[in-house]
Formats: structure tokens, C-alpha cells, sequence
């Protein structure tokens, strides 16, 4: 089988290495930045602490945002969520479950705030159609019954793992360098600017460095701590979101709840499972890695869940977890009250006199695309490079044609074994099989992954262990959760 050129292989030579972009981060943010930054021809090295997608990325509800549940209070917002939820439905499509959602009012709540939601959602674009609840309920089935109104909307679900996979393979093949397990621990400064920054690789225990005209801070709710090693204040307001990870798929659709967001009021369908969530509490910087869900966040999040999909209650919880928002105080009101859900871009030379230095924070899974072509306009200006952006029509890897498209040139799989794996890797699937027996045996049941899958996976996917496998593929992430 022809593989694709091999992720960088650790071997004996540590010597610095030179480029002209360094990317702090492997969350789907600066996995999407090393992407673009390839795109346009420019040499680019992406460092991540840990594996990718293992800080906010991977902890999230995996929603497919339209902007809806936005458009009330942040018009803004919920515009570019619904811009970049149409351009990821094109370009990611083998991401993504294209589910549609309901924004459902319960007696309980103001039958009024849904005249007012579908008003701002068509004021910011977003096609929010009423429906009667008998007809919700035909739709839904899993929706709770007592439901007095409900608001159809463009929301999906989207595998956070996958899409940044695709992103980092697209990055690999355009020429950009990934380093995991690669912690940043300074950076190394020139006079009135950034020209590098030491790296510990924990894979290897040894010191490096490396070396770029700009740096991009892509490191989320981290991204206060490399700033800090250059004397730079970014303040961020760390705000924990607790999820549970149901042991089925008790619903086809998203379900939401019509009125201000609040505790527990998404429930979101993926792959063979469903998450509900998320609540929301501040919590202290020197605890974002620190993040454990409480017995009273589990009770919220049953209590309110309930509401959406009554079945909840007595469905077995196969994970509980917790991420953290990277929220941003505006830089003239240190004190939070003015904190930013929006996309948060600092130019550190005309913010702090520091040259070369760039931070890309704030926003959301949804428009992490559009935050990477906002931090690389602003590299290709530094370096004086004029080179457009693509990323709005170039696909993915994985998503050149439909599903439907693929699984007809896959015919040596039985039905159950392709649907999962061209779900999973899209157009790519062809890659996975070679014509041994050993390719089509089972490795996982609950998921459908194949002999096949793990090898393609550990050979082309950059796999260091049995938890970065599990990202990659979802073994062991079904109902038994690896112990069959």
C-alpha cells in the first residue's frame, strides 16, 4: 500500500531546527493554523505538550453550531458560527453528522423568548423554523413529551479527534513538521522581539530549540502561561464545563433548550453515543489541569438532562469529564467583568512593543478555521508573504467525496465494518485495507475497528501509545469501554 509521507520520527539528532513559523498548540486551533500556514507555502513547526486534541478540543460536546443558541445576546458570534458551520459541512464532511437541531420549550419555560430566538437567529442568517410538537416529537422521538413548543435549526455534531487529525494531516503533507509531546518551556527573546523557544521532549528527555522569525501562541486557556515567559499579561478567566458521555445514542438529533443558555441544556448524538452538558463554574488558573467532575455537576447534569430526553435518567454514563473555556478580560477591564466569547487576536508588537510574538485565543471549536486565517493574515504580514487563504474551499483529507461515494468502492468489508470505518476516515478508508485476513479482523466490536484501522493509524496518524490509538480511532470508546 502507498503510504503518505510518515510523521516526523524522533532519532539522534536534536539539533535546532530553523523554520518560519513555530505553532504553540495542537488543539484543533493551531492544528488549523499549521494547515493554513502550509497552504500558503510557508515552512511551519506545530508543538504540542501532549497528544493533539487533549486540552479544550477534545473536552467539549462536539456540537455542530448554527449560531443559534448565540443569537439572542452575541449576534456576532452566532454569524460566524453559522458561516463556518456552512464551509465545514463542505470541507469536513467526513467529520461531521449533519443531525439538525431542536431548540425545545418546556412548560416551564417563557413560550414567548421563542419568538424572540427565531427573530435574532433570522437576523444573524440562521434558518429557525417553528414546528408543532407532535411534530417535533415524530422527528425526535427521544424528546421530552411534555414539550409545549419547538424551533427546528442547521446544528449537527462534529468528532473534535477526527477534525483535527484531518487538519494535521493536511499540515504534514503541505510540508508543516508536528512535534508531540514537545512542551514549550521558554521563550527565547532578542532585543525587542521573540526569535525561538525551548522545548522539552518529554519522548526523548532532552532540551531543544528552535528558531522562527514568528511565533504563534495557539495554546487556548494556556496561552496565559507562554505569555508569561515573556513578561507578557494575556488575562484569562478559566471556566470549567463539566459533560457526561452516555452509554448509547438516545437521540438522532441535537436537543436544546429555548431560553438564555444555562446548565445542561445541550444533548448531542455522535458516533455510537451521546454527551449532555455542560454546566458552567469559574475555577482558579493554577487548576486548569486539574479538572474533576463532582458528584453535585453529575446531578445537575442528570436533573437538567432529564428534561431534554426523559430516557437520560436511566441510561448507564460510560465517561464523565471536564473542559475549560478560554475566556479573555478585555485588556481595559483586567478585573473579568468584560470577559470575550469571541475570537481573541494579539498582535504583541503593537500591543507590548515585543516583535514577532502573536496570540490566537477565545472562540470556539466552530470557527477555529476562521481563527487560523485570521492568525495567519497576520504571519504572512509580518514575513511579507502574499499568499491567500484556502481553507474555506480546500477539503479536508477525508472528505473529497460522500460517504455514500466511498463505501461503494469498499466491497471485501462486511456492512457493518465499512459503514463504521468510511464514517470514521471518509474517502481515506481505501488506505486502511490491504488484502491480508488480518486487515478485516476485529479489534474493537463495540466501535467496528478493524486490524486494518490500528495499523493505518500507528503507520500514517503519528500514534505514541494506547490513548493517542484510542483518539485516532475510538477503540475501546464503545459500551464496554475496552474491557471486553
Amino acid at each position: 500500500m502507498q503510504m503518505s509521507s510518515q510523521p516526523y520520527r524522533n532519532v539522534a539528532d536534536f539539533s535546532p531546527i530553523s523554520t518560519d513559523v513555530i505553532i504553540i498548540g495542537g488543539g484543533v486551533t493551531g492544528a488549523g493554523t499549521a494547515r493554513d500556514c502550509a497552504l500558503r507555502g510557508l515552512n511551519c513547526v506545530l508543538l504540542e505538550r501532549r497528544d493533539i486534541a487533549t486540552g479544550a478540543t477534545g473536552r467539549n460536546h462536539g456540537l455542530l453550531h448554527s449560531g443559534a443558541r448565540y443569537a439572542v445576546n452575541d449576534r456576532e458570534s452566532a454569524r460566524e458560527c453559522i458561516e463556518e458551520n456552512l464551509i465545514l459541512k463542505r470541507i469536513a464532511r467526513h467529520c461531521i453528522d449533519d443531525t439538525k437541531g431542536l431548540f425545545i420549550t418546556l412548560p416551564e419555560d417563557d413560550l414567548n423568548y421563542q419568538k424572540t430566538f427565531i427573530e435574532a437567529c433570522t437576523a444573524s442568517g440562521i434558518e429557525a423554523v417553528a414546528i408543532e410538537p407532535d411534530l417535533a416529537k415524530h422527528m425526535e422521538p427521544s424528546v421530552n413529551s411534555n414539550l409545549v413548543g419547538a424551533v427546528v435549526v442547521p446544528d449537527g455534531s462534529v468528532d473534535p479527534f477526527r477534525l483535527t487529525t484531518s487538519n494535521m494531516i493536511d499540515a504534514r503533507e503541505q510540508g508543516a513538521k508536528i512535534f508531540t509531546y514537545c512542551e514549550v518551556t521558554g521563550l527565547i527573546r532578542e532585543g525587542g522581539r521573540i526569535i525561538g523557544v525551548n522545548v522539552y521532549d518529554h519522548k526523548n528527555n532532552v532540551k531543544r530549540l528552535f528558531f522562527a522569525p514568528v511565533v504563534v501562541n495557539a495554546s487556548g486557556i494556556w496561552g496565559q502561561g507562554i505569555a508569561e515567559y515573556a513578561d507578557l499579561k494575556i488575562r484569562m478567566f478559566p471556566a470549567k464545563g463539566a459533560l457526561l458521555v452516555m452509554g448509547h445514542r438516545i437521540n438522532q438529533m441535537v436537543i436544546n433548550r429555548c431560553r438564555k443558555p444555562a446548565d445542561a441544556d445541550i444533548l448531542v448524538p455522535g458516533d455510537t453515543i451521546c454527551v449532555i452538558g455542560t454546566t458552567s463554574s469559574r475555577i482558579s488558573y493554577d487548576q486548569i489541569d486539574n479538572m474533576e467532575v463532582t458528584p453535585e455537576e453529575v446531578d445537575i447534569l442528570f436533573r437538567e438532562g432529564e428534561k431534554l430526553a426523559p430516557s437520560l435518567r436511566h441510561t448507564r454514563v460510560l465517561r464523565a469529564y471536564a473542559g475549560v473555556r478560554p475566556l479573555v478580560a478585555s485588556d481595559d477591564d483586567p478585573s473579568g467583568r468584560n470577559v470575550s466569547r469571541g475570537i481573541v487576536l494579539l498582535d504583541h508588537a503593537k500591543r507590548d512593543g515585543l516583535d514577532g510574538f502573536i496570540t490566537i485565543t477565545g472562540g470556539k471549536l466552530m470557527t477555529y478555521r476562521l481563527m487560523a486565517e485570521w492568525a495567519t493574515d497576520l504571519v504572512c504580514s509580518k514575513l511579507n508573504h502574499h499568499q491567500k487563504c484556502t481553507t474555506a474551499e480546500r477539503t479536508l483529507p477525508g472528505s473529497s467525496e460522500s460517504r455514500e461515494e466511498t463505501g461503494k468502492k469498499i466491497t471485501s468489508l462486511p456492512n457493518t465494518i465499512r459503514h463504521s470505518a468510511v464514517y470514521r476516515h471518509g474517502s481515506r478508508t481505501t488506505r486502511l485495507l490491504e488484502n491480508s485476513r488480518l486487515d478485516h479482523s476485529l479489534v474493537c466490536e463495540c466501535e467496528a475497528v478493524t486490524a486494518g484501522e490500528v495499523r493505518y493509524a500507528v503507520d500514517e496518524l503519528d500514534i505514541n501509545n494506547l490513548v493517542d490509538l484510542r483518539r485516532r480511532t475510538r477503540v475501546g470508546m464503545g459500551t464496554c469501554q475496552a474491557e471486553l
